[in-house]
């Protein structure tokens, strides 16, 4: 006697559930590391500002004959830095950058490690 052979389609519930539950694994995994990139860039994206920052503020203190300890302002850099002096921190929007004087480095509002010059 021959057995008839049933023509299944489809996907059983515990095949669908091995799946899910690997692809749950690997979005464990991935997702910690994407979220470390993006404040890793965040925090490179700053610290760029500041050396851009840094930058204009040598060369207006170079054009306009300043000495170190003269007061400089984000106003008087505008015009080194494409599109103006950058004024908030990637990574916090709360935090401002200061300029400080010729010879000092800039500094970032933010208090997040890493965010220096």
């Amino acid at each position: 006697m021959m057995q008839k052979m049933r023509n299944r389609k489809g996907f059983t519930l515990v095949e669908i559930m091995i799946v899910v539950l690997i692809i749950g694994i690997l979005l464990a995994i991935a997702i910690p590391n994407f979220i470390k990139a993006r404040e890793t860039s965040r925090t490179k994206s700053c610290v760029s500002n500041l050396k851009q920052i840094d930058a204009a503020k040598e060369q207006w203190a170079m054009e306009t004959k300043q000495a170190d300890g003269a007061a400089c302002a984000a106003a008087d850099i505008d015009g080194y830095i494409k599109g103006g002096s950058p004024t908030e921190c990637p990574a916090d929007s709360t935090a401002t950058y200061t300029v400080n004087n010729i010879g000092t480095d800039p500094a970032c509002g933010s208090g997040i490690a890493g965010h220096v010059l």
